[in-house]
């Protein structure tokens, strides 16, 4: 059974909930916009109950040394090269660095075609898909990668987990051809931590080939998983190390001690222990050559190459759907309902963040649907 919870009771419990923890009013109503964002859109893995589960694993309630300072400042740091800034996020909260993040790319592109802006000393801010999609659904090209809070995934041929689940988020103006942005998001492990950590809430088991326990033996229950492996073997393993790499060439320190302070005191020397985030925007007259076929416009064009990839009967087989199609099936959803769709098992946690914010949340007196 589902239950509809109203965006505004939604986001006044977990607005409350953040501001009961010390951020500041900006910050708790930009956390709640992006909670909002990934329940609308059937995000399971990185809803309001995992924005607040990493805020006290590795954020501001982790009080022997906290990844996210509410209320930190962003330092804007000189750059070189006009289209691109560089910020020093000062750990503050991950959504609401990202959020800005992503609007000053949309500013930057606007004027330059482009738009880069890196960030060092950050603290997680979930679902990539989310920023680039609200960048795409305005009619830019979008793209975004993070080392993740934790090194909890193998490489490939190895045994120790070393590399971040790293994901990369790409969106595409497509809102007009097709009626949704495409949106291309994906960790490189195989499965996220986020959904080891939903199958274990919904008595789930995993797919094959996706983690391995603490032996190093693959596993498909959720409660014994000890680390994540690569999708696509050795192809996931590279698409994970650029997160890596580009994470180091920001700032970024040793992977396996990033979001563990303990095992940075360890190596006896001081290093860094944050995550770091990359933002790109292209505005999509930046790629126009203006020759295409038949005399189409750029936005034809889009729409004729979707046509075709999709075409050729590979519609009708009622499998072969659109990166960004499941999301915007879900969005709709949550239209028709009129609200926020959670599952019993994520109710119970819910109303856990509505206590700890002083808000009255009645799961009893909710919609239910299915």
């Amino acid at each position: 059974m589902e239950y509809v919870v109203p965006v505004p009771l939604h986001n006044q419990i977990v607005e409350a909930a953040y501001r009961k923890r010390g951020y500041a009013a900006d910050e708790a109503k930009q956390g709640a916009r992006f909670c909002e964002m990934a329940a609308w859109h059937g995000i399971k893995t990185h809803n309001a109950l995992k924005a607040l589960h990493l805020d006290e694993l590795f954020g501001s309630l982790n009080k022997d040394n906290p990844g996210c300072v509410p209320g930190a400042t962003i330092i804007k740091k000189p750059s070189k090269f006009d289209a691109c800034q560089k910020w020093n996020a000062n750990k503050k909260l991950g959504q609401a660095v990202a959020f800005e993040a992503m609007e000053t790319c949309c500013k930057l592109a606007d004027k330059y075609g482009v738009g880069i802006v890196s960030v060092d000393q950050a603290f997680h801010y979930l679902w990539g898909g989310g920023y680039v999609m609200d960048a795409a659904k305005k009619g830019y090209i979008a793209y975004t990668n993070c080392t993740a809070a934790l090194a909890e995934v193998v490489p490939f041929g190895g045994k120790f987990p070393t590399l971040g689940t790293n994901p990369h988020s790409w969106g595409f103006p497509t809102t007009e051809a097709i009626g949704f942005p495409i949106v291309i998001d994906w960790a490189t492990s195989t499965v996220a931590m986020g959904r080891v950590q939903q199958f274990k809430r919904e008595g789930k088991t995993l797919p094959p080939g996706a983690a391995v326990d603490a032996n190093g033996n693959e596993t498909t229950d959720p409660n014994q998983v000890s680390a994540l492996v690569t999708f696509g073997a050795h192809k996931g393993y590279g698409l994970a190390l650029i997160n890596e790499l580009v994470g180091a060439l920001i700032g970024g320190s040793l992977p396996t001690i990033r979001s563990r302070p303990q095992e940075a005191a360890k190596i006896g020397r001081d290093e860094k222990t944050t995550p770091n985030f990359f933002f790109q925007v292209i505005h999509p007259d930046a790629l126009n050559v203006g020759h295409f076929a038949r005399g189409r416009s750029q936005a034809e064009n889009l729409k004729a190459v979707v046509d075709d990839v999709m075409g050729h009967g590979n519609r009708d087989t009622g499998r072969c759907i659109l990166p960004g199609e499941i999301e915007h099936q879900a969005a709709q959803r949550s239209e028709q309902a009129g609200g926020l769709i959670f599952t019993e098992a994520e109710l119970d946690e819910f109303k856990e963040i509505a206590d700890e914010g002083g808000v009255a949340f009645d799961a009893g007196a909710l919609q239910r649907v299915g």
